[in-house]
C-alpha cells in the first residue's frame, strides 16, 4: 500500500541567541527523511545564531530575520506566517527531533479530519543526557475526539501534553483559531492548540517524537510558579469562553483544583526551603 499524498511541510524554527544549541536542532530537522521547507525566524539575536544557520548550506533552510526584538508570541507568530506549507510543525531552536517524526505526522493529517497531532517526547539536559522518556500524552493516544482532548488540557495543563516541536497541524488551522495569544508565554502552545480543536479531531502517535531541552536559558524559567499558575487559569477561563461547547464547567473545576493543589505544594516546597536556610525561623 503506498503512502498517502503529503501536503506542503514546513518545520519553522523560532530563535532567539541559540548559537549554543540550533546546528544540533537543525541536524535533527534536516535528517527527517521528507521534502519540506525549514524556515528560521532569527529574532535579533546578537550571539551569531544566524550566521550559524547559513552556514548550514542546506538549500531547503530559509533564513529571516528580525530586526527589533519582537515578544515571543509575535514571534512564533511571524515564524508560522512567513512559512508557506499547508502543514506546520515548530520546533524550538533548542529541541531536537525523532527519526521520522516529520513523515509520519504529515501522513496521520494526510486524513482531513485530523486538525492536530502530537507524539510522545524525552527530557533532555542542557548537554543532552536523557532526563525523561516516553512523556507526555497520558491516556490520549490514538484517535482522540476534540472535546476530550479540550477537556484535558483544561484539567491537567500542558506539561502532561507535549512540547510545541512533538506535534503538528495545519497551516488552515492556525489562521483560523487566530495564532498564539502572546499573554500566555507558559501555556501559549496548549492555548492553541485547544482552539485548533474546533477544526477536526487530535490522534496521538505512541513513538519518541521530539527531545524537549530542561534548560537554564529557557523562557519559563524566568516566570515564578505562582504566574504560570495564574497564567494557565486565565487560558482555562478564556477557553470556555471561546469554545463553550468543548470546555465545561466541570473542566474548570478540575483544572482549578489542580492549579490550587500545584500552588500550595509550591508554597510548602518554599517553606520548607526557608526553613532548612534559615532554622531559626521555628
Amino acid at each position: 500500500m503506498s503512502s498517502p499524498t503529503r501536503a506542503p511541510i514546513s518545520v519553522v524554527v523560532p530563535a532567539y541567541n541559540s548559537a549554543r544549541t540550533i546546528a544540533e536542532t537543525l541536524r535533527s530537522v534536516l535528517a527527517q527523511d521528507v521534502d519540506m521547507e525549514v524556515l528560521v525566524l532569527d529574532n535579533a539575536s546578537t550571539d551569531g545564531t544566524g550566521d550559524i544557520v547559513r552556514s548550514v548550506g542546506d538549500p531547503r533552510v530559509v533564513v529571516h530575520r528580525n530586526e527589533a526584538l519582537l515578544p515571543l508570541g509575535d514571534n512564533w507568530n511571524r515564524a508560522v506566517r512567513l512559512s508557506r506549507g499547508e502543514l506546520v510543525k515548530l520546533v524550538c531552536a533548542d529541541d531536537l527531533l525523532g527519526p521520522g517524526t516529520v513523515a509520519e505526522q504529515a501522513d496521520v493529517l494526510a486524513d482531513p479530519g485530523v486538525a492536530l497531532v502530537a507524539s510522545r517526547h524525552e527530557v533532555i539536559d542542557e548537554s543532552g543526557r536523557v532526563l525523561g522518556r516516553d512523556l507526555g500524552l497520558g491516556g490520549l493516544l490514538g484517535r482522540v475526539p476534540s472535546r476530550r482532548l479540550v477537556a484535558t488540557l483544561v484539567r491537567r495543563g500542558p506539561i502532561d501534553f507535549a512540547p510545541t516541536a512533538a506535534t503538528m497541524w495545519r497551516r488552515t488551522g492556525f489562521d483560523r483559531a487566530g495564532g498564539f495569544r502572546g499573554r500566555y508565554v507558559f501555556c501559549m502552545d496548549v492555548d492553541l492548540f485547544a482552539r485548533i480543536m474546533r477544526y477536526g479531531e487530535f490522534v496521538g502517535t505512541p513513538g519518541h517524537g521530539a527531545s524537549w531541552r530542561e534548560s537554564r536559558f529557557n523562557v519559563s524559567r524566568t516566570r515564578s510558579s505562582l504566574s504560570k499558575l495564574s497564567e494557565m487559569r486565565s487560558s482555562n477561563y478564556q477557553l470556555r469562553r471561546d469554545l463553550p461547547g468543548l470546555v465545561g464547567r466541570s473542566d474548570l473545576l478540575a483544572g482549578d483544583v489542580r492549579l490550587v493543589r500545584a500552588g500550595l505544594e509550591r508554597v510548602r516546597v518554599r517553606s520548607l526551603a526557608t526553613v532548612r536556610a534559615r532554622p531559626e525561623v521555628v
